[in-house]
């Protein structure tokens, strides 16, 4: 029957959606239709233990001591930590290249040691290894055949592959003549030739100019727009800021903190920084501490933010100049060092 006020069901809005943490609640008001559909994790990872047995007298080393994460599929996720602290130690428990003493890991629902939980991981270790005499093209087919693809389907799909690292006039050189940054790349498309849903990178960006990380990180980024998981881990804090949706800290072997990059990093001002021309160094005492001057510039740091307005007040009123005013919030690197320093 019709509601009161005589709409009848398919007339109204079809779709109205709550969302929870985890799961998605789609209720249809077309003929008496409710979906519950739940967001899928990539990657659940529940209190995770491994030791090895280490040294001429071996003693044991505890390196990873009950981590416990999640990654959500379609994420950009980062994985950080300084040297040591369990990251490639997580990712060979993850591709079962090694056995974990207790915990549990499910790659889209299923345990790691099923085989059929790799079928859609791609993976870049941290320090692949090339046959160099072989070229990019000869590489990748190399690849797609131990994934038994089809000739017509393998080379069409390099062909993309190699359009998407921008490697399509270098495929035809041996891989020996490539660069730092262009062998990364020829490992990012063999990392993508069984068209996964999840990829796993270790340190992709290690060892690369300016440059080559901004090109590594603009194909992390379409693998998302392409509908892939990104599972990586970097030291470099910068480029996880710029790409990742959520991130995981690990120090000494225990996840410290996890979440949304907009959860971790607040917009809290730590101070602000003034560049002036015209004005003496020791016209900002009382207001700011002057960092360096060159010439006529003056860079002055105001850590009282209510003083910011008062410095402006003095450039004005002793007509100097104000070249630059940027305020320093908080970043992923103060998050992440003061996090380490504390543990």
């Amino acid at each position: 029957m019709p509601p009161p006020g005589g709409q009848s069901p398919s007339a109204v809005n079809p779709a109205m959606r709550i969302r929870a943490r985890e799961i998605t609640f789609a209720v249809d008001f077309g003929p008496a239709f409710l979906k519950i559909e739940a967001m899928a994790d990539a990657i659940r990872i529940r209190d995770l233990r491994k030791d090895f047995r280490l040294g001429f007298v071996p003693r044991t080393h505890k390196i990873l001591k009950g981590i416990t994460f999640s990654v959500r599929e379609g994420e950009i996720f980062g994985y950080l930590g300084p040297n040591g602290a369990g990251k490639t130690t997580t990712i060979k428990c993850l591709l079962d290249l090694i056995r974990p003493d207790a915990g549990t890991i499910e790659i889209f629902g299923l345990s790691h040691f099923a085989p059929r939980s790799r079928e859609p991981l791609g993976f870049l270790p941290e320090n692949p290894y090339f046959y160099d005499y072989l070229t990019a093209r000869e590489f990748l087919a190399f690849t797609a055949d131990l994934f038994g693809l089809g000739r017509t389907e393998r080379d069409g799909r390099i062909a993309r592959l190699l359009a998407l690292v921008g490697l399509e006039r270098a495929a035809d050189l041996p891989l020996r003549k490539y660069s730092r940054g262009m062998l990364q790349r020829a490992g990012l498309a063999q990392s993508l030739v069984n068209d996964p849903k999840l990829v796993i990178l270790d340190e992709p960006l290690g060892g690369l100019d300016p440059l080559g990380r901004k090109e590594i990180r603009d194909i992390i980024v379409r693998f998302k727009e392409e509908g892939r998981t990104v599972f990586f881990t970097s030291h470099i804090l910068q480029d996880i800021e710029m790409i990742c949706d959520r991130v995981a800290i690990i120090v000494g072997g225990r996840i410290v903190k996890e979440g949304a990059l907009r959860d971790l990093v607040s917009e809290r001002v730590l101070f602000t920084e003034a560049v002036v021309a015209g004005l003496p160094p020791e016209a900002f005492a009382g207001i700011g501490e002057s960092v360096s001057a060159q010439g006529d510039r003056v860079l002055i740091r105001i850590l009282d933010e209510a003083k910011v307005d008062e410095a402006l007040d003095l450039v004005l009123r002793r007509r100097g100049r104000l070249l630059s005013l940027s305020p320093r919030t908080e970043t992923l690197e103060d998050i992440f060092v003061e996090t380490v320093t504390r543990t």
